[in-house]
C-alpha cells in the first residue's frame, strides 16, 4: 500500500532506552528501539504482553522521557525537554486515541473535545467550536454534541475520542489498544474509522495485540523484549518462550 505522506520523516528514533527501578530492580522496558515513521504512514506496532509496547508509545507521545538515545520529532530533538515544553509541543503535535476512551463524565462531547484546545494559548473560542464540530462530524458523532459520555454507547465513546485527538489537527494519532475495550463490532467500526483518516492524510501509529486490527496498518512493527525484530525473528523468540 502506498503511504500518503510526501516521505518526509516525522519520528525518527535511535538506540532508545528506557529503564524503570523499583526496590533496587533494574527493569529494561526497552533495550535500543530504532524506529523511524514517515508523514502519512500507518505503522501497527505489536508484540505480546510486556514487551515495551505502551512504555514506547509513552515516549512517543512526549507523556514519559526515556533513559537514553534520541528521539526527533518534526526534525526537532524531544528527549530532553522540560516538562512544560513536553506539554506543549504534546498539546500541539500529538492525538492520543486510549483503550478506556479517557472522557470526563461531567462534561458533553462537545465539551470533551474541545478541552485539549482550550490548553492553546490565543486561540479564540469561535475557532474552538468550528474545530469540534468539524472533528465530531468527520466521526460521524455531531447529533449527540449536547450528551454525555454515560449516555453513549463504547463504540460512540471511543469515536467521540477520535474526534478529542482530531480536534486538533496533530502531526500524528497515537492509538493505544483503542479496540481493547469494545466488542468485535464496534472495533471494527474504529479500525474503519482509522483507515478513513489515513486515506485523507493522517499518520497513525497504533499499540495493538490482536492480528486482525494490525493488519489494517501499512508496516507493522514487531516489539520483544524492549526490542525491535523481524517478523520472523518474533515467530522464533515466542517458539523457544512456548517451548
Amino acid at each position: 500500500m502506498a503511504s500518503n505522506g510526501n516521505g518526509t520523516t516525522l519520528i525518527e528514533i535511535e538506540d532508545l532506552t528506557k529503564v524503570f527501578y523499583t526496590d533496587e530492580v533494574e527493569t529494561h522496558a526497552l533495550s535500543g528501539v530504532h524506529l523511524t515513521i514517515s508523514r502519512g504512514e500507518y505503522v501497527a506496532m505489536s508484540g505480546p504482553s510486556g514487551c515495551g509496547k505502551s512504555t514506547l508509545l509513552s515516549i512517543l507521545g512526549l507523556l514519559d522521557t526515556p533513559t537514553g538515545g534520541r528521539y526527533r520529532l518534526n526534525g526537532n530533538p524531544v528527549e530532553n525537554l522540560s516538562f512544560s515544553e513536553r506539554s506543549r509541543i504534546r498539546n500541539q503535535e500529538i492525538g492520543f486515541i486510549f483503550q478506556s476512551f479517557n472522557l470526563i463524565g461531567d462534561l458533553t462531547v462537545e465539551e470533551n473535545v474541545e478541552l485539549p484546545l482550550t490548553y492553546r494559548a490565543g486561540m479564540p473560542s469561535a475557532e474552538r467550536k468550528k474545530r469540534v464540530k468539524e472533528a465530531l462530524e468527520r466521526v460521524n458523532m455531531a447529533h449527540r454534541m449536547r450528551h454525555y459520555p454515560a449516555q453513549l454507547s463504547g463504540g460512540q465513546q471511543q469515536r467521540v475520542a477520535v474526534a478529542r485527538a482530531l480536534a486538533g489537527s496533530p502531526s500524528i494519532l497515537l492509538a493505544d489498544e483503542p479496540t481493547g475495550n469494545l466488542d468485535s463490532k464496534n472495533g471494527e467500526a474504529v479500525m474503519l474509522l482509522l483507515a478513513e483518516l489515513h486515506n485523507e492524510g493522517s499518520t497513525i501509529c497504533m499499540v495493538t495485540h490482536d492480528p486482525r486490527f494490525a493488519r489494517h496498518a501499512e508496516r507493522e512493527v514487531h516489539l520483544f523484549d524492549g526490542k525491535v525484530v523481524s517478523e520472523d525473528e518474533l515467530h522464533k523468540l515466542e517458539a523457544e518462550v512456548e517451548a
